[in-house]
């Protein structure tokens, strides 16, 4: 009896221990990518111009390049856990807040605050942005219960649909103010004119990534339907609403200090549960480090593939993103 207790507990041990050494390794490879990023660019930063303590590469080291790269860390970190959570919320693994109306909700937010209160500050625009942005993805939840059959391609389907109406009347009413250029600066993400002092929202959403690795377990069980939910002793309805209002605030966040980041919320969770299962706990933090991992890559590719001029990320992240949405739908239809 003595042995056969022990047993499993050195292997939970070890399994443990090497699932750290393995995040570890993970953390460490995006910080090198982090750190690679920071010295892509126009202006000369570069590690012999630091070590001459060259004074312009270091205002613009500190000025552009950190703020940047922090921004690029903390949007693909919050993004891609957004995505995650929605995916158990919706109980679908094809949805994410771009594709069921919540970025599309954040930015009609930001709209009709920047028509009636131009000169409101940023914090005022994310806070409109997310009350919109919880009453599009409510809008969702509130559809997606009354829907007759939970088809894995229907619920998606549903979501842009939505997300399409908003977006509609998002573009009409740009189009009668003519911001659509201003518009345009919201739907797709670009972290070109992140400078510091105009990024510092974003640290926002590395507490809600925290707070949702804190409830990992509840939203893990609220994924298997209100009556297992209950059944346990949780309040189902409680989780719903803490799961919609991360959601809904990172993607506001998001969204009103970079634009939209498309695709991430959707790829990334379910690259991540292939390669480590659907345990939300341990899916959260890879999570994380995948989002944050795939962002400055992408980013790395826009600063580079036109160099000198720069590509926004969000345009770079639409096709690859798009690209690896429609293997993942032919990988479900063909299994």
């Amino acid at each position: 009896m003595t042995t056969t207790a022990v047993r499993p507990t050195a292997a939970a041990s070890r399994n443990r221990t090497g699932e750290t050494a393995r995040l570890v390794a993970a953390a460490a490879v995006v910080v090198v990518i982090a750190v690679g990023s920071i010295f892509v660019g126009v202006s000369d930063v570069s590690l012999p111009a630091l070590v001459a303590n060259d004074a312009g590469a270091w205002e613009i080291f500190w000025v552009s390049r950190v703020p940047r790269t922090v921004a690029v860390v903390l949007a693909g970190m919050a993004v891609a856990v957004a995505g995650l959570i929605m995916q158990l919320m919706a109980r679908n693994r094809f949805v994410e807040p771009s594709t069921v109306g919540t970025v599309e909700s954040a930015t009609l937010g930001i709209l009709v605050v920047t028509v009636l209160a131009p000169d409101s500050p940023i914090l005022t625009k994310m806070l409109v942005a997310s009350v919109f942005a919880v009453l599009g993805t409510a809008l969702f939840l509130a559809i997606l219960r009354r829907l007759p059959a939970r088809n894995t391609l229907l619920i998606p389907l549903v979501g842009i649909m939505l997300g399409g109406i908003i977006a509609a009347v998002t573009t009409f009413f740009a189009y009668r103010f003519d911001l659509l250029q201003t518009l345009s600066n919201w739907m797709i993400g670009d972290f070109s004119g992140v400078l510091r002092g105009r990024y510092e929202l974003l640290w926002i959403v590395a507490v809600l990534v925290l707070v949702g690795l804190f409830a990992a377990d509840r939203f893990t069980v609220a994924g298997m339907g209100q009556d297992f939910t209950t059944n346990l002793g949780l309040n189902y309805a409680r989780t719903m609403r803490l799961g919609l209002m991360i959601v809904s605030l990172i993607s506001a966040v998001v969204v009103t200090t970079v634009g939209a980041v498309p695709f991430l919320g959707l790829v990334v969770p379910n690259i991540v549960s292939l390669l480590f299962g659907d345990n939300l706990r341990r899916a959260v933090p890879w999570t994380a480090l995948f989002g944050a991992a795939f962002v400055l890559l992408c980013d790395i590719i826009g600063r580079t593939i036109r160099f000198p001029y720069e590509v926004p990320v969000g345009m770079v992240m639409s096709v690859l993103g798009a690209i690896l949405f429609l293997f993942l739908l032919l990988r479900k239809r063909n299994a």
